[in-house]
C-alpha cells in the first residue's frame, strides 16, 4: 500500500477499515455510504455500484450496533449453555437457532461448563451488548447476575427447570418428579436395590434427592450414591460402576443423572458380564438421540427439547418485537422411555 492511500492513513489507530474509508474509495460523503448501505433504494444505481465496489475492495464490514442505536434493535438473541459436548441441549439449542433464523435473528451463544462463575461472566459480556433477548438453561439463582438482569429490561427465557419466581419467562418441568417417577418406575418392575450415579450441578441434585427420598418411603435399602463431579464422561460412568460394586454385593437399578453416563455404566456392565436389564438395570437422562441405537437400547428420562428450544424463540422474538406473551410459564412436562437396559 502506497504512504498516500486515504485506507492506511485512516486506520493507523484501530486498525479497522471506517465509512470514511469507503467513501473515500467510492468517491462520495459518508453519509451517502450509510444510505447505501443500509436503505439502498435511496441513491441511484451508480451510487450503489460504488459504494458496493468500495466496500469489496476494502474488506468494509458495517457497525450492525451503531445502526441498530436508533430502532434500540440488535436483531441478536445471547443463549448461556452448560455445554454442548453430548450434550442434552443440542436439540433446544438447534430448534431455537433455526426459528431465530427463519425470523431474521441471530444466535450468540456461550457455554458455562455448570460454572456459576463463568455463567455470571457471560452475562456481564452478554448484556452490555443489549441483544434484544436472553436465552437461560436452568433457573438463576439470587445473585449479582440475576439483578442485573432484572435491570436491564432485556426479555429473558428461563429453560429446563420451573421455579415460582421467574426473572420473566419460564419454559420446563420438574427436576423434583422425575426422580420421583424413576423411582416408581423401577419399583413397578420389581427392582428394590438402588443406586445413582450423578454429577454436580443443582438439578442433578434434585432429580437424584428425589428418587432417593422415594426410595425410602417406600421403605427399600438406602439408595448407593455416587458423585462424579464435573466428569460427565463415558470413562467415569464405568468408574462409577465399578464403585458400587466394590460397596455393595447386591444392587438392581441405577438412575444417572445423564445418558453418557448411563452408557459408561452399561459399558461396565457388559465388560463384567452383567446381564441387562436382568442382572442390573439401568436408567439414563435427556434422551439423546443416540442412545435408542446402543445394544442395548438405553433407558431413559425424555425430555422435548426441541419444544423448549422452538417455544423460546417464539417468545423472546414477540417480546423483542412488543407483543406480549400469554403464558409466559409453561411446563413441558417429561415422559420415561422404556427400552432394552430396564
Amino acid at each position: 500500500m502506497q504512504p498516500n492511500d486515504p485506507i492506511k492513513r485512516s486506520r493507523r489507530n484501530s486498525g479497522a477499515v471506517t465509512v470514511r474509508d469507503v467513501a473515500k474509495i467510492a468517491g462520495v460523503a459518508p453519509i451517502t455510504v450509510s444510505r447505501a448501505i443500509n436503505h439502498p433504494e435511496t441513491v441511484s444505481a451508480e451510487l450503489l455500484r460504488r459504494v458496493h465496489d468500495a466496500v469489496a475492495r476494502t474488506g468494509y464490514v458495517p457497525n450492525l450496533m451503531a445502526g441498530s442505536l436508533s430502532s434500540s434493535k440488535s436483531k441478536l438473541i445471547a443463549a448461556v449453555i452448560p455445554s454442548t459436548v453430548f450434550s442434552v441441549f443440542t436439540e433446544t439449542i438447534e430448534s431455537l437457532n433455526n426459528a431465530l433464523f427463519d425470523a431474521g435473528y441471530q444466535l450468540m451463544l456461550g457455554q458455562s461448563q455448570y460454572l456459576a462463575s463463568r455463567e455470571e461472566a457471560l452475562l456481564g459480556a452478554v448484556i452490555g451488548r443489549r441483544p434484544d433477548g436472553i436465552f437461560l438453561t436452568g433457573i438463576m439463582p439470587p445473585s449479582n447476575a440475576r439483578k442485573r438482569l432484572l435491570a436491564s429490561g432485556i426479555p429473558v427465557v428461563e429453560t429446563w427447570d420451573l421455579t415460582p419466581t421467574p426473572i420473566d419467562m419460564l419454559i420446563g418441568f420438574s427436576h423434583h418428579k422425575i426422580g420421583l417417577a424413576v423411582a416408581d418406575y423401577f419399583i413397578s418392575k420389581g427392582y428394590q436395590r438402588f443406586a445413582s450415579v450423578r454429577a454436580s450441578d443443582e438439578r442433578a441434585d434434585r432429580r437424584m434427592s428425589a428418587f432417593v427420598e422415594r426410595a425410602a418411603q417406600q421403605g427399600l435399602p438406602p439408595v448407593q450414591v455416587i458423585n462424579v463431579g464435573s466428569e460427565r464422561t463415558l470413562t467415569r460412568g464405568r468408574q462409577a460402576l465399578a464403585e458400587i460394586l466394590e460397596n455393595t454385593t447386591r444392587v438392581d437399578a441405577v438412575f444417572c443423572s445423564s445418558d453418557l453416563l448411563a452408557l459408561g455404566v452399561l459399558t461396565e456392565a457388559r465388560a463384567r458380564n452383567i446381564r441387562i436389564p436382568d442382572g442390573l438395570a439401568v436408567m439414563g437422562f435427556g434422551g439423546v438421540p443416540i442412545i435408542e441405537n446402543m445394544i442395548p437400547a438405553l433407558s431413559t428420562v425424555q425430555i422435548n427439547s426441541g419444544k423448549i428450544g422452538a417455544l423460546a424463540a417464539e417468545y423472546l422474538i414477540a417480546r423483542a418485537e412488543g407483543r406480549v406473551v400469554q403464558m409466559p410459564t409453561v411446563d413441558v412436562g417429561f415422559s420415561i422411555h422404556e427400552r432394552d437396559s430396564t
